[in-house]
């Protein structure tokens, strides 16, 4: 299975990069986690099929998460000539989301019907689900106002875990979403200044010992962390970084 960085940036372009988008591809599926706003320009630059992608999952609904459904759906539509089912599961209010951010986007767009079949599912904290061929465990994280809603991922396929805090401060739900993972997503935004909604690298590293993730890759950094890059100790994501897992 390799796990494509496709975009691993803040909201606000941090060392050029872009929003967050990660790119799964197994044997017998392949999914987004995220899909920010530039990441239908990313995807491009980076010779992703789009249309291959059974499943999205969405984290949160802030810009640089969710801002790319507009243009992967109608790229998909118009360009790309999909004719594959599409799932895009989120955390409650998805439906209500997706339309008012298609209608941002491209007013009258929520109200086109697709040449190929979507799905949107909302997804509850607790047990996993099966969503296209994935076995997803999401849990509450705090990123905003608790009802937010804001997810982490514990996500299994072929006898493999992937896990992704999203963005979050530190709550203790991350122990068991990123328990001996095969590979642990965190993002790092701040490297030692701890602060509301979002985690910083002292406190994740606090509490490495509880996770035990068999692969750390850091993610979603501010520019202080970005300049510390070669002093970090931890393996750090960049645009376009391919991992075999």
């Amino acid at each position: 299975m390799e796990l494509r960085f496709v975009g691993c940036g803040d909201a606000f372009g941090s060392g050029g990069r872009f929003n967050t988008c990660f790119h799964v591809e197994s044997e017998s599926t392949c999914f987004l986690i995220d899909c920010g706003a530039t990441s239908l320009v990313a995807m491009k630059q980076f010779g992703i099929d789009r249309n291959a992608i059974d499943t999205i999952l969405i984290t949160h609904f802030h810009g640089d998460h969710f801002g790319g459904i507009p243009y992967f759906i109608l790229d998909a539509q118009f360009f790309a000539k999909r004719t594959r089912p599409l799932t895009i599961a989120g955390p409650e209010g998805l439906p209500t989301w997706y339309e008012r951010v298609m209608e941002t986007a491209f007013p009258g767009s929520s109200k086109t019907k697709q040449k190929f079949d979507l799905h949107l599912e909302e997804l509850e904290p607790g047990p996993s689900v099966r969503i296209g061929g994935l076995d997803v465990t999401a849990a509450r994280v705090r990123h905003g106002k608790p009802e937010g809603p804001f997810f982490a991922y514990r996500i299994g396929v072929d006898g493999k875990t992937i896990a992704y805090t999203g963005d979050t401060e530190w709550v203790d739900a991350l122990i068991p979403i990123g328990k001996k993972v095969d590979l642990f997503i965190a993002e790092a935004y701040f490297y030692n200044k701890t602060v509301p909604l979002h985690l910083d690298l002292g406190t994740l590293e606090s509490k490495l010992p509880a996770i035990q993730p068999r692969r750390l890759v850091l993610t979603h950094m501010n520019d202080d962390m970005l300049r510390r890059i070669d002093e970090l100790d931890f393996e750090t994501a960049e645009d376009g970084k391919v991992i075999t897992v």
